[in-house]
């Protein structure tokens, strides 16, 4: 089981299949893999578009221009179309892209058996009837059963919740009854199952949705997920605003063709009139801030899986956590030491730089009971203690003669070995749980006092506590059990795993942003308070065990948990119970996993975040979001930029909601007072093409209030488009209207010519757009304060927007296009009056509302 890949086997009985089987069995089984989610491709991302409202004005307007010989207007219309169409698709397919490659983020490997020959694969082309090579730190492929095995242990955490590794056993008859995953001696292997120690070889039974994580997975479909609130909100105001656009467009269209009997002209500006009054800008707004949302929060390590999860980020008020690895390293360190030496023994920090003759002895029998190339964090501890601390130098030339694995009647791992040289006898080593070890040894009522009283204390410091033992063993011949063996209790190993650096700061953050964080873990309560004071979490109520969680009845249990931070000992199911609790009291819960059984409370809580380090297939597909460096440090990060985003996000619909009062305005005003039509398809199209980037990218692209994780998170039925942001964007854009409209009455009624108050108009409005961006991109920051904050896109829009007003002016076939007439400096300062008065309006009142 040694060979390399591509080496055959010689006189190896177990030749596995052929290659033409193989291929045979994957054309008809399919893929080892859970079934694809349903995804859209780019040609019905543009069917989508090609139904939205403003894209079949946009195709009308250049239809009734065509009617009109029109061409050259008719095609701009069309690029204009075109443009929409092209950005919403480049952004939705980018989204699916991602989702895509968040399922092959940790693919497996397996290698085979086939024909005699062992081959490295990818885990997904395995098939049933391989045979699949496993050994330490391997994930199991798919589902299969044992026909060889040596010392096989797995972590079937994933599936069962249980912590300790289960043993594995070649079964002594065939066929082999099914069962399901937990309970040591099985000879079944399940797929996502991690091999922690040993090694042998398992014939596949269950490939894809057929394997028990399969089925699990398959399962989770029956679960529907938090729906999106904002699309919802989103979709019903584009409605409302549609069918209000269509009916005053209706009305204008009738007043037009009556009041001037030019029904071509009254259709244009009709169409005008609905595009003003459309705001389609909502949905593309809300893809886009999802999406670079997904980009932006990807750069701290988190991957977005529904964007759904962004703008509930911002609201959540209960962060629910894992301790091992999310909290801490998820690495095993050797932290204290205690030798039986004494009345009391006595005890060491793994960190003294010199440690005597007894503490090394201690360390240097746990190395020994280790694996020489080891996968379980806790023995990868032993010997990374014995590189920094001790002579390791001696150990090579040693040989390995046996070892006894942990059994359900002794839970400690026994190890013969026989030295380089320089004795005959051989050395054993044990370690395991104190009370396995203690029953090895010979103790006296005083020695097995201290040791109680030593594992009590390390176990109350948060430590993992083992015991060792050693022996002598004279001659060749081996007992059949580790108890044969005349062990002297050597000491104990207290093992910590270390808490992440940034914790601390990040649950402090929390605090701060009125987040509550609570600690969920299958440690023991001992331990999760200990951990629990290093984060600086409220460890001073009670623990609330996995055993008090299942005595309590539903309404009991939503009461604990208005007050509890800390659950210890907590099953992968229990979870689920905790996560429903807290959304019962009306918290907004973010829940963190990892294994197959935690699945559901990730699916059901508001915001599932999956670990992508150690997580399983099916905790993804059921998380809104994966976590790829499993730090809680990213997790808070993530928040905060969940909050900036929807700040962002409601900036950018205040302003799309302002810009169109006076929009909407203006293109109705010539109809009542019965002056000339300002504006008619190409004019608001050329502010669309304005509006659109605005309220994406440069809205998207501020950086955050500077209270952002300073204040507490949104109440949970708060919607977007609130009453106070639509009356504050109504009154900006009102104030808009009057300023332009009246520059509009003022100059048509002094009798300047039609297309000069049109080029004057369009100019003024344009200007005064400028100043609602400006006044909008913070909510409380001062003007000169936001012209401050660097923000590249503004600049080029705005330079951009200044290049085309001076080509509308310079450029006579864009003059004429636009229907513009001359403007002169006079004119021009004219245009920039409502655009200052705008500024300094809303200014006051923004400083008004900043006043105590």
């Amino acid at each position: 089981m040694d060979k390399a890949d591509g080496e055959p086997v010689p006189g190896d009985p177990l030749r596995g299949l052929a290659e033409a089987e193989a291929a045979a069995r994957l054309a008809a089984d399919g893929y080892n893999e859970l079934p694809r989610a349903e995804h859209r491709t780019p040609l019905a991302i543009v069917g989508e578009v090609l139904r939205e409202p403003m894209f079949l004005l946009l195709l009308g307007g250049g239809a009734i221009y065509l009617l009109l010989g029109n061409v050259q207007e008719a095609s701009i219309l069309l690029a204009f179309a075109s443009l929409s169409v092209a950005i919403t698709v480049i952004q939705e397919t980018r989204t699916e892209r991602v989702l895509e490659a968040l399922r092959d983020l940790t693919s497996p490997r397996a290698l085979v058996i086939r024909g005699g020959i062992h081959r490295r694969i990818p885990g997904r082309e395995v098939v049933c009837g391989d045979l699949v090579i496993l050994g330490e730190g391997d994930r199991v492929p798919a589902d299969g059963v044992l026909v060889q095995a040596r010392d096989l242990q797995s972590d079937e955490s994933l599936l069962t919740g249980e912590s300790v590794p289960v043993r594995k056993s070649v079964p002594t008859a065939r066929p082999v009854p099914a069962a399901r995953p937990g309970g040591d001696d099985l000879p079944q292997v399940y797929s996502g199952t991690l091999i922690v120690r040993g090694s042998g070889i398992a014939e596949i039974s269950a490939t894809g949705a057929r394997t028990e994580i399969g089925r699990i997975g398959q399962s989770l479909r029956a679960l529907d997920p938090e729906p999106p609130r904002l699309r919802a909100e989103t979709t019903r105001l584009v409605r409302l605003a549609a069918v209000g656009g269509a009916t005053v467009s209706l009305a204008a269209l009738a007043l037009y063709g009556i009041q001037r009997g030019d029904w071509l002209e009254a259709v244009l500006a009709a169409i005008a009139i609905g595009m003003a009054m459309l705001p389609e800008e909502f949905p593309m707004v809300l893809t886009v801030f999802m999406a670079m949302g997904a980009w932006r929060i990807s750069q701290v390590r988190v991957l977005t899986r529904r964007a759904a999860a962004i703008e509930t980020l911002g609201s959540a008020t209960v962060l629910c956590t894992d301790k091992t690895g999310t909290l801490t390293e998820n690495r095993m360190s050797i932290a204290e030491l205690w030798s039986a030496g004494g009345m009391e023994g006595a005890r060491w920090r793994a960190v003294d730089p010199t440690l005597p003759d007894d503490a090394w002895r201690v360390a240097l029998h746990g190395l020994l009971a280790s694996a020489p190339e080891p996968f379980d964090p806790m023995e990868k501890a032993f010997h990374d203690f014995a590189r920094r601390h001790g002579d390791a130098a001696s150990l090579p030339g040693w040989t390995l003669m046996r070892g006894y694995g942990l059994r359900p009647e002794l839970l400690a791992v026994t190890q013969v070995w026989r030295p380089a040289a320089g004795s005959d006898d051989l050395v054993v080593a044990a370690k395991g749980a104190p009370e396995a070890i203690v029953s090895l040894c010979r103790l006296d009522d005083d020695t097995l006092a201290a040791v109680r009283h030593a594992v009590d204390a390390m176990a109350g410091a948060g430590l993992r506590v083992l015991g060792i033992a050693g022996a002598r063993h004279p001659g060749a011949a081996l007992p059949e059990t580790p108890r044969g063996f005349t062990f002297g209790f050597l000491g104990l190993v207290g093992l910590a795993d270390p808490l992440r650096p940034g914790v601390p700061q990040a649950i402090d953050d929390c605090r701060a942003a009125g987040i509550r964080v609570v600690m969920i873990t299958g440690d023991y309560p001992a331990t999760a308070r200990a951990i629990a004071h290093q984060a600086g979490l409220d460890d001073r109520g009670e623990v609330v065990t996995g055993e008090t969680v299942a005595a309590l009845g539903d309404d009991d249990l939503r009461r604990r948990v208005r007050g509890a931070t800390i659950f210890a000992r907590i099953m992968p199911e229990q979870k689920l119970r905790i996560v429903q609790a807290l959304k019962a009291e009306g918290e907004i819960v973010a829940m963190t996993g990892d294994g197959v059984n935690d699945a559901p409370s990730l699916k059901a809580a508001h915001i599932g975040i999956a670990m992508g380090g150690r997580g399983t297939d099916v905790a993804r597909e059921a998380s809104a979001l994966v976590l790829l460096d499993d730090d809680f440090g990213s997790i808070v990060v993530a928040v905060r930029l969940g909050r900036r985003i929807y700040d962002n996000l409601r900036k950018a619909m205040g302003f799309v909601f302002a810009v169109h009062v006076p929009i909407a305005g203006l293109a109705l005003l010539p109809l009542v007072f019965g002056l000339p039509v300002i504006f008619g398809p190409i004019h608001i199209a050329f502010l669309e093409m304005i509006i659109d980037p605005v309220c994406t990218l440069v809205f998207e692209a501020e950086t955050e209030e500077r209270d952002v994780m300073r204040r507490p998170p949104r109440p949970q039925g708060q919607r977007l488009f609130s009453w106070p942001l639509v009356v504050t964007s109504l009154l900006q854009g009102g104030l808009v209207f009057i300023l332009v409209g009246a520059l509009f009455l003022g100059a048509s009624a002094r009798g300047m010519p039609a297309d000069e108050v049109r080029a004057l108009t369009f100019f003024a409005l344009v200007l005064s757009v400028v100043g609602l961006i400006l006044v909008n991109r913070s909510f409380s920051a001062s003007l000169v304060a936001a012209v401050r904050r660097p923000n590249p896109v503004l600049a080029w829009i705005l330079a951009a927007v200044a290049a085309l007003l001076v080509l509308s002016l310079l450029v006579t076939p864009v003059r004429h296009l636009f229907d513009f007439g001359p403007l002169h400096w006079g004119g021009l300062g004219l245009a920039l009056v409502p655009a200052a008065t705008v500024l300094f309006v809303l200014e006051l009142a923004k400083m008004a509302r900043r006043s105590p």
